[in-house]
């Protein structure tokens, strides 16, 4: 897995006329070259929608953060011009830390508790 491009606030010409156009803030996009549609970003996601998109054979999928009160949303589709790459799209601030980095954090913080006698 090969990550392309990463922007904070985020332009993307439109396939047909070549125009840009800026991201909503608070969206970042990211393309990657994957074999995979779904990258591990440490996260827990929950699909709640698919749709087939203009000019590709490959769906654009939608997603929501799986935790209940957190309202980022993620959308994952290939490019049409390089099938090799996915684009994933993030809306939203995460309310809550990353379940991934907290099961690492935890053990962590359990040996030193136990280093530091608490």
């Amino acid at each position: 897995m090969e990550q392309i491009a990463v922007d904070a606030l985020v332009t993307r010409g439109t396939e047909t006329s070549g125009e840009k156009k800026k991201l909503a803030p608070g969206r970042v996009a990211f393309h990657t070259k994957s074999t995979e549609d779904v990258l591990d970003d440490g996260y827990k996601w929950r699909k709640h929608g698919q749709k087939s998109v203009k000019n590709t054979s490959h769906p654009r999928s939608y997603y929501l953060c799986a935790r209940h009160t957190c309202p980022v949303k993620k959308q994952i589709q290939r490019l049409s011009k390089d099938t090799s790459i996915v684009m994933t799209t993030y809306e939203g601030a995460y309310n809550h830390p990353c379940e991934k980095l907290m099961e690492t954090l935890s053990s962590l913080l359990q040996q030193l508790g136990f280093l530091c006698g608490f």
